[in-house]
């Protein structure tokens, strides 16, 4: 970490500007206070372009850099799959699901979900499981944020995380009940506008660093990782053996599967003017993520070489404070101002990040909470639009708190295994529920509620009992161990039973479902 009180005064300046731009905006453009349809979708109003970079946002989240970024600088080829998996899953969301997913739906995954299964069950399950998958999404990204701003600024004291993250979560709400889906989508696109600028100038500085020579920095990189030739191979991350193959494979599926899935992610198809304009704006999103995950992929690299192994996980275990590590090592060739510009420019970036990633998943929860839960389930048929948009803001009120007391609670624990919980609830239930609802004529209710219900629970209930829980030293408990499922991610096994489920559902109704389910958890 940088010692330069410079560094750490540009950085605080940084974010307050930034803080503040990002408000005003949300205040500037922010929905009608009594539309509904301003406020779920802002009159789907924004060009392909904007729309992508948005997607592209809230897709690209702060633990996706982070966390993508670290694996690279400490396993290597494991991190630089897992940055291809990632681009595979938006790239599939694409392919497959988007422009259907606009044709179906109104505001909610609910809406598209129950467009041919209507009924209360449907709306309730539908709002469950996108809780079950944005709340555990939503926390880690607050931990992050609480650790990088007390890395950025430098600050020891007691407490502090725990204030950063109440920071951060009070300006989250504040985004997401005064801007909306179009106040957001603009934090969204300012987000990944910086995004690109610092990374580009980090990558840049990093190949004149090595004469442009990817070998010499493969070369450093294998060096500086202590790894050896090993770091160009997998297993550094997951293990050579056959358990390690398997968490490896697990892994790849559920992020291919899942991380498009995140309702988050799907409610921005409801942002395109036309079926059309959504695949022009999916376009752009998968063209910059592509690019992002590029830059990465090289710093990630770079930190290797220019910082270390030791440097690296002496700051963070799991190797998230490597890019800032990183822009401190590049801003010494330039000791007069360099290493400060650097580091607040990527710890700007960094910090709009988490704001836009934070401010994304809690406008869905909180959307879905109102119009699947409120206007679906309880008050069906009855509900006003005022109403119903109050629900919402008090709902953003709500989970933010909720969000920001829990991360505050488990701020110094080993919060991965939350990621993985959110990525396999999306591959083992969403992404079954919207394939089967979407292109299978035979898809019934039980069907569709033995998929959300039935994946959701094969998760966390294998979850609970792996290794990413307890048994292993980097485990959520390190120091107890109940574990017999002994992967550190369910999608092998959750997938597969979100998809029977849904076809057993379908067709021989509850009871084929609970025996399969049983027999699966049982073989596992």
């Amino acid at each position: 970490m940088t010692n330069s009180t410079s560094a750490q005064t540009g950085a605080l300046i940084m974010f307050s500007v930034l803080a503040t731009l990002a408000m005003l905006l949300c205040i500037l453009t922010g929905s009608e206070p009594d539309d509904l349809a301003d406020f779920y979708t802002g009159y789907r109003t924004l060009t392909p372009l904007r729309n992508g970079l948005a997607v592209a946002g809230d897709y690209v989240s702060a633990a996706t850099v982070l966390s993508t970024s670290g694996v690279i600088a400490l396993s290597g080829y494991d991190g630089v799959v897992l940055v291809l998996s990632t681009v595979l899953s938006l790239l599939l969301l694409m392919r497959l699901l988007a422009e259907p997913l606009r044709t179906a739906g109104r505001f909610t995954m609910g809406d598209v979900l129950a467009r041919r299964m209507p009924g209360r069950a449907v709306r309730g399950a539908a709002c469950a499981v996108i809780l079950a998958a944005s709340l555990p999404f939503l926390l880690v990204q607050l931990s992050v944020a609480g650790s990088l701003l007390t890395f950025i600024l430098g600050i020891s004291v007691d407490g502090a995380k725990a204030a950063c993250i109440c920071v951060v979560g009070a300006l989250m709400i504040g985004y997401a009940a005064m801007g909306g889906m179009k106040g957001t989508a603009l934090v969204q696109i300012i987000k990944m506008v910086m995004l690109f600028g610092a990374s580009l100038a980090i990558t840049l500085l990093v190949l004149s660093r090595f004469h442009w020579n990817p070998d010499a920095l493969l070369s450093a990189a294998r060096q500086g990782s202590g790894a050896g030739d090993a770091y160009l191979r997998q297993g550094l991350e997951f293990g050579r053996g056959a358990r390690g193959r398997l968490d490896f494979l697990s892994v790849q599926i559920s992020v291919v599967l899942g991380a498009a899935c995140l309702p988050h992610v799907t409610m921005r198809m409801n942002g395109g003017s036309s079926a059309s304009a959504v695949r022009r704006s999916m376009s752009w999103a998968v063209g910059a993520t592509v690019v992002i995950g590029l830059f990465v992929t090289v710093m990630g690299t770079a930190a290797a070489a220019l910082v270390g192994h030791q440097v690296i996980t002496a700051n963070d275990p799991q190797g998230s404070t490597s890019l800032l590590l990183l822009s401190s090592a590049l801003g010494t060739d330039y000791p007069s101002l360099g290493e400060a510009v650097l580091f607040a420019a990527i710890g700007g970036a960094i910090f709009m990040t988490l704001l836009a990633s934070v401010a994304g998943v809690t406008l869905a929860a909180a959307t879905s909470v109102a119009h699947d839960l409120y206007a679906g389930v309880l008050r069906r048929e009855r509900a006003t639009e005022r109403g119903e948009l109050a629900v919402a803001r008090w709902a953003i009120l709500g989970i933010g708190l909720v969000a920001i007391v829990l991360a505050a609670l488990v701020r110094d624990r080993n919060l991965q295994v939350l990621i993985a919980t959110a990525f396999c609830v999306g591959a083992s239930a969403v992404a079954p529920a919207l394939v089967y609802s979407l292109f299978w004529s035979g898809y019934t209710r039980t069907g569709l509620l033995c998929t959300l219900l039935g994946g959701t629970a094969c998760v966390l209930l294998l979850m609970t009992f792996s290794t990413a829980v307890s048994g292993r030293p980097d485990s959520l408990f390190p120091h107890h161990d109940f574990h017999w499922f002994p992967l550190r991610t369910t999608g092998i096994v959750s997938v597969p039973v979100g998809f029977l489920s849904g076809w057993l559902g379908s067709r021989h109704g509850w009871r084929s479902v609970v025996s399969a389910l049983r027999a699966a958890v049982a073989s596992s």
